[in-house]
């Protein structure tokens, strides 16, 4: 048991170190956790015998509740609206073309069954959010034409519509299903899904707003199980319980719910460890022995779904939207296929259906291909179609970028006039339980002693005690101000908000206003806002 615990310990960290070297040489991270894997398999150093695929897909499976609740609830809905449209046509219709397409190809190419064939497409039908969402955020890619949010929204929820078809895929492979049974499948997935997910997702608002947790960290702790509840309820009555998962998170995060960045920190930590699970049992899983029986027809499909399958039907969705030629490139490009497809593969395998060719290995070769090249590729390509927007911020497509701030410093410009200036920092009255913690000058951070004078134009900065409990029903939250804003050209006085909220101050640009009655609001600001839980 210690010698499991141990080298469970220096896996961990050397995943860990890995994610620092290959974010200095440009690889996806997530490549090197499947690398690590194999170097402890059974044709590694190591030699770890481990062949266990139901086990792998049980705890990829749970490791998958938890990418996709947090692929949902790290969705800035605001930002994803505008494209949400063209995004749910390509993880809907865009998964069942692609599949189809790659299906058709398996049957004439490799000389597949029908039904192997459609399995096969419906397992690589989806991008992975996991790989997307990391690359996206790692290399910071700031993409125009809310091309980031599209490609969040599509990765994020396409997972369930493959699983839809892989499970249809397989029922008809294993039993005699009527076109009435089928059709009662797709119904109960889709509606039972989208509706316990919703459902479950209200009432978690509702509960949060109105309880309050006695020992501090068990509201992520709740969140955790709702995440799990609301994959496994539509599943005991036979709906899509990834759907449910993805639909119940992108409720919860965008809604004012306490703590919220509390909540955002832990599953920051948890999914990310998940990723790290899911790619290093999967790299442990494989044998790099059996890749060469299926590398051609592997490639054979890589190639066939990069270059051309996932281009047509990108190509066919997005032009009546109008989208621009660089835009539906780099879409086409971003399809990259990871995790979710060699899981959905696992499944397939631990079915125990009679397949032609090895399934798992050689959709864990396609995902190789994709991670490596793709990737890879993905930041220059990005350049190269001139996709990047420095007047954008892919960070802030996501609900995980700061929305809520605990106000433990205050800056406090000092001007000319000021009764502050020209006095002694041991001659100032300052309120109870504050302290000057520094004085900005020029460039220079100061350290306040009792002799130091304050001059014109000197930025003091104060601190004060975290209230913590003591106004647990307060929050502050920011509100980005867009063009499109009813606030945006209107003064603070015209608002009329009510008793309970308060602006305390706007972040315009680099410059911090401090509001009054007259002070307009315009296109770009941050509004920093006091308000009640009991009203938000």
């Amino acid at each position: 048991m210690n010698w499991i615990l141990l080298l469970l310990a220096l896996v961990m960290i050397a995943c860990i170190l890995c994610n620092k070297l290959t974010s200095k040489i440009g690889m996806p991270v997530l490549l090197a956790f499947l690398a690590v894997g194999m170097l402890c398999g059974v044709d590694g150093p190591l030699h770890i015998r481990f062949d266990n695929y139901a086990l792998t897909e049980t705890l990829c499976t749970v490791a998958l509740i938890f990418i996709i609740f947090y692929g949902g609830f790290g969705t800035k809905w605001r930002a994803a609206k505008p494209v949400a449209g063209k995004a749910v046509l390509l993880s809907t219709l865009g998964v069942f073309l692609t599949a189809a397409a790659m299906g058709v190809f398996c049957r004439f190419a490799l000389h597949t069954g029908w039904l192997e064939g459609m399995l096969m497409g419906a397992v690589l039908g989806s991008t992975d959010a996991a790989s997307v969402f990391s690359i996206l955020r790692s290399k910071k890619l700031d993409l125009k034409y809310g091309t980031a949010s599209l490609l969040e929204v599509e990765s994020g929820s396409n997972d369930p519509v493959a699983y839809l078809m892989t499970t249809i895929v397989l029922a008809m492979m294993t039993t005699e299903i009527s076109a009435g049974r089928m059709l009662y499948m797709i119904f109960a997935q889709l509606v039972y899904g989208v509706g316990i997910g919703a459902v479950l997702a209200v009432c978690t608002v509702f509960f949060l707003r109105r309880f309050r947790f006695e020992t501090s960290g068990f509201d992520t702790v709740f969140m955790a199980a709702i995440a799990i509840l609301s994959y496994v309820l539509p599943v005991l009555i036979g709906g899509n319980g990834y759907l449910s998962a993805y639909i119940a998170g992108i409720i919860l995060g965008n809604q004012k719910i306490p703590n919220k960045k509390n909540q955002v920190h832990f599953f920051d930590g948890v999914t990310g460890f998940m990723q790290l699970m899911v790619f290093f049992l999967l790299g442990l899983l494989c044998t790099p022995s059996k890749l060469g029986s299926v590398i051609l027809p592997a490639l054979a499909i890589a190639v066939v779904l990069t270059f051309v399958a996932r281009p047509l039907v990108v190509g066919v969705l997005l032009t009546p939207f109008r989208a621009k030629l660089p835009q539906q490139l780099l879409v086409s490009w971003a399809g990259l296929r990871g995790a979710t497809s060699a899981i959905f593969a696992l499944t397939a395998v631990a079915s125990g259906v009679h397949l032609q060719y090895d399934l798992f290995h050689l959709v864990f070769c396609v995902v190789l291909f994709s991670i490596a090249l793709q990737g890879t590729l993905l930041p220059l390509v990005s350049r190269k179609l001139h996709m990047l927007d420095d007047s954008t911020d892919v960070l802030k497509t996501f609900t995980d970028y700061t929305e809520e701030k605990e106000l433990q410093l205050l800056r406090l410009p000092l001007e000319a006039g000021n009764s502050w200036v020209g006095a002694a920092v041991s001659t100032l009255t300052l309120p109870p339980e504050t302290i000057l913690a520094a004085v900005l000058r020029g460039g220079d951070c100061l350290a306040p002693r009792g002799d130091t004078v304050l001059c014109a134009g000197d930025v003091a900065v104060l601190a004060a005690g975290h209230c913590g409990e003591k106004l647990r029903h307060i929050q502050l939250n920011e509100l980005e101000i867009t063009s499109e804003h009813d606030w945006n050209g209107k003064t603070l006085a015209a608002l009329k908000l009510p008793k309970e909220e308060l602006v305390i101050h706007i972040r315009r640009g680099k410059e911090t206003v401090i509001p009054q009655g007259s002070t307009e609001i315009l296109a770009g600001d941050v509004l920093v806002m006091y308000c009640s839980e009991k009203t938000a």
